[in-house]
């Protein structure tokens, strides 16, 4: 088994150090530290041409997410993809395993122990012609922007020790929040099926057909706090966005949270875990395509990368799920 490990050095934890400890724990594995695009796409079309089977990437869910993209770019197909969790948020990894560099570091000394790893398949957004397994508008988008704007204020000796968690929630709780709560509007939105009949989750998050909602069924229609699409849980830090992403297998999850600010953030313990539901003025679609439509222009971001902003915009479920190495069955094996 060929493994080819992708190590982002401009990640939380990307480094050289990260890089040796890594191939120390692997030794047969070819681990590259790559601090641009070009290095990673030089990587890629390297790691493509040699048919590698197993393609790792060791960052966050924007370096997976880049990755991804840049391999369809290049038309090659998808081997099997794993995640080596060493980024800020992460969300997409903590599907198949634990969070950070020593996670990172047991996984890949496990997986040197078996031919044919565990697996575990997943179902992407496609947005733009890009692949994500979550993409978001509103106070996602708004919270990452002023995170990105906090630490480029934190001189970079201090990024380790503020960044991550303790980041997030300071750029939330002194910037996005209140910029919300006082004075910001909020947008309206209507969103529209484009694919076979929808379903909606229901109480306990079960769910359920809704009866005539083919293509061009509005499924909702006023004011939007947050929203998106997402075949993962979670956004990353532990906040799980859409706890129900994987109830109706082939569809996607879409989301609208519509609750003013100040609501919001009275639940939001429950919102974070993504617990009670249904909670007031909460929304949780599962489509095959649908589409956004906003009264003016939102940020939006993609796969924790900012996007830039939009007035409407359409997900959809690739039609080619991904297998993913399954670092949590792999360490109880």
């Amino acid at each position: 088994m060929s493994v080819a490990v992708l190590v982002n050095g401009r990640s939380r934890h990307g480094s050289s150090k990260l890089g040796a400890r890594l191939q120390r724990a692997f030794p047969e594995a070819r681990v590259v530290v790559t601090h641009s695009l070009e290095d990673a796409r030089i990587f890629l079309a390297d790691s493509v041409a040699r048919g590698d089977d197993v393609l790792l990437s060791a960052g966050g869910d924007g370096t997976a997410v880049a990755v991804l993209n840049e391999l369809r770019a290049q038309g090659a197909k998808i081997p099997t993809f794993g995640l080596l969790p060493v980024g800020t948020g992460n969300g997409w990894a903590r599907a198949t395993g634990a969070v950070g560099t020593r996670a990172a570091v047991r996984g890949l000394r496990a997986l040197r122990n078996h031919r044919r790893p565990p697996l575990r398949t997943f179902d992407l957004v496609e947005v733009e012609g890009k692949v994500t397994p979550f993409a978001g508008f509103g106070w996602d988008a708004d919270i990452l922007s002023d995170y990105a704007k906090a630490m480029a204020d934190v001189p970079a000796r201090l990024r380790p020790y503020l960044g991550g968690t303790k980041g997030y929630l300071h750029s939330l709780f002194t910037r996005s929040l209140p910029r919300h709560l006082f004075g910001m509007a909020r947008p309206n939105v209507r969103v529209v099926n484009l694919g076979d009949d929808a379903w909606v989750a229901g109480p306990g998050g079960v769910p359920t057909r809704i009866p005539n909602a083919g293509p061009g069924t509005v499924l909702y229609e006023g004011p939007l706090s947050v929203g998106g699409a997402a075949t993962t849980e979670e956004l990353g830090l532990g906040f799980r966005a859409f706890p129900f992403a994987h109830s109706v297998p082939g569809r996607i999850c879409v989301r609208v949270y519509a609750a003013p600010t100040w609501e919001a953030t009275l639940a939001m313990r429950k919102l974070w875990r993504g617990e009670a539901h249904p909670l007031a003025h909460d929304h949780h679609f599962f489509v095959e395509k649908c589409r956004f439509e906003f009264d003016r222009p939102v940020p939006f971001e993609v796969g924790g990368d900012l996007g830039g902003e939009r007035t409407t915009l359409e997900f959809s479920r690739h039609p080619t799920p991904i297998p993913l190495v399954d670092f949590r069955k792999l360490g109880r094996g």
